[in-house]
């Protein structure tokens, strides 16, 4: 038998998916007592699946209302759930591609900030780890060492705002594990050697050349999922 945390989360999933799937499209009342009926649980499950969307900016309750489904303007896109429910939805590629714009403008620079740090070190051994990876066809290897090497980029770079989007960019590196296209979401020697560049000169103290290789890293892989979005 589930239990109440167990609940909390199957509404709190459901519930976020159908948003951002567009099931319940903006303007949408989510009444309680339905959501109640339907999952066969309580009240105070559903209220707190609902303060969670509304602290994800996906719906607002209003007076004499109810709760309403927010737009996508609302919604807080850097959070790593908004990111997961988005990447099982119909907008993963749109998404890939409006974070990988994002990232243009930020690893790059984390790049020429880490540069000759101690966190230079862990970014090489991420690197060399999906080098690694990839000469074992190891795909779940490949993936973890991707995550790594981001996260120690960021971290790396001593800035606190770079540090808490990290987070954002595991949960987006993460949701390519549900597509099956081999050129975004499996091991591919061409882009470790280009996480190998940038490890390199990190190491080497090079900023310059760092951030070169970080924005070209980046430049590579959204345009790969350009190539890959569906055309309609």
């Amino acid at each position: 038998m589930a239990t109440g945390r167990g609940l909390h989360a199957q509404v709190l999933e459901t519930l976020g998916q159908r948003i951002v799937d567009g099931v319940l499209a903006p303007g949408t009342v989510v009444r309680p007592e339905a959501v109640a009926a339907e999952f066969g649980v309580s009240r105070s499950v559903v209220r707190e699946a609902l303060r969670v969307l509304q602290s994800l900016g996906l719906v607002e309750p209003r007076q004499r209302v109810g709760t309403l489904v927010l737009d996508i303007v609302s919604w807080e896109l850097l959070a790593p759930t908004v990111i997961r429910w988005r990447g099982a939805s119909p907008w993963y590629f749109a998404q890939q591609r409006e974070l990988l714009e994002l990232r243009l403008g930020v690893e790059p620079v984390a790049a020429s900030l880490t540069a000759g740090t101690p966190g230079a070190a862990a970014v090489l051994a991420a690197a060399t780890d999906m080098i690694d990876a990839c000469g074992r066809e190891d795909s779940r290897a490949y993936l973890e060492a991707d995550v790594r090497f981001h996260r120690a980029l960021l971290t790396g770079s001593g800035n606190a705002v770079f540090t808490h989007f990290a987070g954002t960019v595991e949960a987006l590196l993460r949701t390519r594990t549900s597509e099956s296209r081999d050129t975004i979401t499996r091991w591919t020697r061409d882009a470790a050697a280009r996480h190998e560049a940038v490890g390199l000169a990190l190491v080497a103290g090079d900023g310059g050349a760092a951030s070169a290789a970080a924005r070209e890293l980046v430049r590579v892989t959204r345009d790969e999922f350009i190539a890959e979005a569906p055309t309609s």
